[in-house]
């Protein structure tokens, strides 16, 4: 084989992997990777940092992920920016316990924990993870979210 064979096969074959088959295809509604202290919150611009507060909210129709560093962020992200589609919306947030991303909507609430924005929404899969204090669900975190409105 020639030298310009074998470079032209060397060179076919990283191009064939790179397009086909060395990219792993992900499931778009999976919470996406976060970069800490570089990936901003898309209401307040603040750089995501606290591990256990990170939302990560997807399109449904576009596929498309937004950050948040804060529950509250993204709350009224969705009425700030009258999106119509938040009832659809997935909504990833971090386990204050366990620091693992688990469905917004189905996690129960503490309301006694410093926060980045200062919402005090701690979120958990578990109930009993969330402590004896108050322990609330998704819509009432919606509502107290609104209401406060900053």
């Amino acid at each position: 084989m020639s030298r310009f064979n074998l470079l032209f096969l060397l060179l076919f074959s990283a191009l064939f992997v790179a397009t086909f088959g060395g990219c792993e295809k992900r499931d778009w509604r999976l919470p996406e990777k976060v970069h800490w202290d570089r990936d901003m919150c898309e209401r307040c611009k603040m750089a995501i940092s606290e591990r256990k507060y990170a939302v990560d909210v997807v399109d449904p129709a576009t596929h498309k992920h937004y950050k948040f560093d804060d529950i509250g962020c993204a709350i009224l992200w969705f009425k700030e920016e009258h999106l119509d589609w938040g009832d659809k919306a997935i909504i990833w947030v971090k386990d204050g316990k366990t620091g693992e991303w688990i469905d917004a909507r189905k996690a129960w609430y503490s309301t006694d924990k410093i926060t980045p924005m200062g919402y005090g929404f701690t979120a958990y899969a578990n109930k009993a993870d969330a402590g004896s204090g108050e322990v609330i669900d998704f819509e009432e975190v919606k509502r107290r979210v609104i209401k406060i409105g900053r």
